[in-house]
């Protein structure tokens, strides 16, 4: 059996990376077919692969073989479902709508626990039950064969908009990370990192932070950031010497700027650009200088403990040599060079181009850091390709068809308007309590669900509003989107955080008060997008968006020191207020 094991699964994860990349070879295929074995192949990972016990086991067998059942058959019966217009004709079917719907839920806890199902079941109860709830928050009803079929043989629920994100963009991405990190370009990113920075002043933390920006870029994941780039940037912070809550926290902030780090974001991104309707290019274009400020903000913060903690760089004998960082550094700078010419140069679509980066990556498999060619290693890091993209795959459908639920009662029941409108109420009509009120919700439900699907729920309900209130849309949803994050480095719950301070064995508490301060940017940069909104208009006014970059990283840095460095009380008062001056106040008096 586990010979078997090790066959059945890459062959499956092999399965996956070909299908995905022949939707987007082969042209159109009707989404009431793609989305169906998106998932169909998904279930195989979540029920099977994940289960920790014999009891999951079996019961994943047979929701698993349910689950393809019905997927298959949705995806055979695509024509004649589409004349339905969302509507059961029997019971059959609205048997197995309801079964659909109980194993996407399922799905979503195997993968990432309760909270995004429980939020999820109770969206369907207030579908199913709300006309009974008085006032302005019941609704009219909705029958149940045009609720549920809505939900499940329509493209208004489970198959919407959001599982075609994950088919047809997010799956390529996951794919091409899951290629890169099986190579060598995770020691070519270590490697850049060590040449760039580890000869300055806390060197050993500012090459946690470039490598972490880097592998982020392609992770998408705080916690697989975290746990990869920690396993080498953690020991030897400590080695050096470094506070082990500062190590922590270092690599917990820097491993949350992945998600918001071009060209690619993690899954975000690509949501992002199916609900705003900008082009990829923008929204990478728009994303780029404030992440770039949040990298500056680390790295400021950083300097600031350096100063307090004498911290040194890496040790002449770690740095690696030239010829070194020139070849392994190839490894991911040939299918990111070859990414952004389809997606620049090309005119290609980010999910073609990618694909050729994929190529290229998958053919940079066949060699190590000295260019040396091995059957056998090739042959396991084409299973490990196969098994991180499978899994990955399946993980992001997982949230993302649960997501997709609570997406489709918000529009079948209004209750979406119905919050808007809650929001512009409580806020009096006022932009900046509103945005309070919105980080609050961001926070609150970033701490149970994965960020992308907060951002989701998130942004769909608030969003609205702060439209309403001014704001353009790619600025609203950058704004979530930022403080969606916040629960990977803020307590009491986060991620981040608690896997860095695992890590060290330190007092998870410690190292997230120290996480905070490195990452004020967090908190900050949202914010100033708000009051400068030139910040996010890099790709039409590059001049005013680079003159309110150098304001606003000027403003981090003086926060940064008055938080971090020792210096007098009156001092440290001063340079706060004269970075919210520069962050806040000249932006929304002088406009750029």
């Amino acid at each position: 059996m586990p010979q078997f094991n090790r066959l059945i699964w890459p062959a499956l994860g092999a399965l996956s990376i070909g299908f995905h990349l022949w939707l987007i070879f082969t042209g159109l295929i009707p989404n009431l077919v793609s989305r169906p074995l998106h998932m169909a192949l998904a279930l195989p990972w979540v029920m099977l692969f994940m289960a920790k016990t014999k009891g999951q086991k079996v019961s994943g067998v047979i929701l698993g073989a349910v689950g393809i059942g019905i997927c298959l058959w949705i995806a055979a019966n695509e024509s004649s479902l589409g004349d339905q217009y969302g509507f059961l004709t029997n019971d059959y079917q609205t048997a197995m709508a309801v079964a659909l719907l109980l194993i996407v839920l399922e799905m979503a806890r195997r993968a990432i626990g309760w909270p995004l199902p429980l939020v999820a079941a109770t969206a369907l109860a207030y579908g199913l039950w709300g006309q009974h709830i008085p006032g302005e928050f019941g609704h009219a009803g909705v029958p149940l064969s045009s609720f549920l079929g809505t939900l499940t043989i329509a493209e208004g629920g489970v198959w919407g908009k959001l599982t075609g994100v994950s088919v047809n963009i997010v799956a390529i991405f996951v794919i091409f990370g899951a290629v890169l990190n099986a190579g060598e370009a995770g020691q070519g990113f270590m490697n850049v990192a060590a040449a760039a920075a580890g000869r300055l002043k806390g060197g050993a933390a500012k090459v946690s932070v470039v490598s972490s920006a880097l592998f982020g870029s392609i992770s998408g994941s705080a916690s697989a950031n975290v746990a990869s780039t920690g396993a080498i940037t953690l020991p030897a912070m400590t080695r050096l010497g470094y506070p082990k809550a500062l190590a922590a926290a270092v690599e917990a902030v820097a491993s949350s700027g992945g998600q918001i780090m071009p060209p690619l974001m993690g899954a975000g991104a690509f949501v992002m650009v199916e609900l705003t309707g900008t082009p990829y290019t923008e929204i990478m274009a728009a994303a780029f200088l404030p992440a770039v400020l949040y990298f500056a903000a680390v790295w400021f913060g950083i300097n600031a403990f350096a100063s307090r903690h004498d911290l040194k760089g890496l040790p002449e004998d770690e740095h690696p040599p030239m010829r070194t960082v020139l070849v392994t550094s190839a490894f991911f700078l040939v299918p990111f060079t070859l990414l952004l010419w389809g997606m620049f140069g090309a005119g290609y679509t980010p999910q073609y181009a990618a694909c050729l980066a994929i190529l290229a990556g998958a053919a940079l498999l066949l060699l190590n850091g000295r260019l040396n060619f091995n059957w056998r290693r090739t042959l396991e890091r084409a299973e490990q390709a196969c098994l991180g993209a499978g899994q990955q795959i399946a993980t992001i459908a997982a949230i993302i068809l649960c997501a997709s639920i609570i997406i489709g009662v918000l529009g079948i029941t209004g209750l979406g308007v119905k919050i808007t409108s809650l929001i512009l109420s409580g806020s009096g009509g006022l932009l900046w309590p509103a945005l309070l009120l919105t980080a609050l919700a961001c926070l609150i439900l970033g701490m149970e669900v994965p960020t992308t699907a907060a951002y989701v729920i998130c942004v769909s309900v608030a969003g609205p509003a702060l439209m309403n209130l001014g704001l353009s849309a790619l600025q609203a949803h950058l704004f979530v989107f930022w403080f969606a994050l916040l629960s990977t480095i803020t307590p009491p719950v986060c991620g981040a955080v608690f896997i860095a301070a695992g890590m060290v064995g330190e007092n998870w508490l410690q190292v997230a008060w120290n996480a905070m301060a490195l990452g004020l940017g967090l908190y900050i940069i949202p914010l100033a997008m708000v009051a400068n909104p030139s910040l996010i208009e890099f790709a039409h006014h590059p001049f005013a968006a680079i003159t309110g970059a150098i304001t606003t990283g000027l403003a981090l840095a003086l926060i940064s020191y008055g938080l971090i460095a020792p210096k007098a009380i009156w001092l440290r008062g001063a340079l706060i207020a004269g970075g919210v001056i520069l962050a806040f106040v000249l932006p929304s008096q002088f406009p750029l």
